[in-house]
């Protein structure tokens, strides 16, 4: 992949507040919103241009964050029915055009595209209620608009946001790790944005005594998403998980409190915490 410049303009100078980001050379514009900047933001026109747009917000601690993805002619006239109907969200991201160039078609499209994007990766919760229907557009106007995602798939990320990047398992990777402990064996890889543990990775089924609430809360909560599936005594993970730090991670593998910078191991027995003080 070839290197990219990204221009970020912080409007009121600074880091928290409304940002304007873009890839200078492409015509796509991510506005960036916190909730609390809504009426600052009314006063910029971009906002009000057509495009599609993405509420963040939090699920409790160590949980999947959650998404909804939307489009309108008027992007945060649209956000603002949300305010009374959905909490959750404490970030908006608008995608607009900056040569206002997108129309009715092309935020459709987007929208449709984004949801399905963004259910595959499976990174966030959406909480979009309804499937996007299969929406049509001529063959070259739909090579355009792959182009826009493409490019509203990097502004995101670089907000903060990976909606749809996938968490795959490198088989050829030199940094695949391993916990273990009682019946239980997983593989995982310290990333970016956090820990994954693996599909196929097996978990103690019993938490320890000493567990405290927000330990037994996440167990619940993977059980509950069908993350982990109970068999022969134990927890199997029917999909790769994220977890915020290599930690609570390990904890939940092995069922107890636990410190990931040492459970975690690559095969020659070297601890996360060696490995990432060379």
């Amino acid at each position: 992949m070839r290197g990219k410049t990204i221009q970020v303009f912080l409007t009121d100078g600074s880091p928290r507040g409304i940002k304007l980001a873009e890839i200078t050379s492409n015509i796509e514009q991510a506005i960036f919103i916190p909730r609390s900047k809504m009426n600052e933001a009314s006063k910029r026109k971009e906002v009000s241009r057509p495009g599609i747009y993405f509420l963040f917000g939090k699920n409790g601690e160590d949980r999947k964050p959650l998404v909804y993805i939307g489009q309108s002619r008027n992007c945060l006239d649209r956000i603002k029915t949300h305010d009374q109907k959905k909490d959750f969200w404490n970030y908006a991201v608008l995608i607009i055009s900056k040569t206002e160039s997108f129309t009715q078609t092309h935020v459709e499209y987007l929208e449709e595209l984004a949801i399905t994007k963004a259910t595959e990766a499976n990174r966030y919760l959406l909480e979009n209620s309804v499937n996007p229907r299969k929406f049509k557009v001529p063959e070259t106007m739909e090579a355009d608009l792959l182009d826009n995602f493409d490019t509203i798939k990097i502004l995101l990320s670089t907000l903060g946001f990976p909606l749809f990047y996938t968490i795959n398992k490198e088989e050829k990777s030199k940094e695949i790790l391993y916990c273990k402990g009682k019946e239980a064996l997983a593989e995982g890889e310290y990333k970016e944005d956090g820990f994954v543990v693996f599909k196929g990775s097996v978990a103690n089924k019993d938490l320890a005594p000493a567990c405290n609430n927000w330990i037994k809360n996440h167990r619940a909560n993977l059980i509950e998403r069908k993350v982990l599936l109970e068999k022969n005594g134990v927890y199997i993970f029917q999909e790769n998980e994220i977890f915020n730090s290599p930690s609570s991670a390990a904890t939940q593998v092995l069922g107890r409190n636990a410190n990931g910078w040492t459970e975690w191991k690559d095969k020659n027995g070297k601890t996360l915490d060696d490995l990432k003080r060379k």
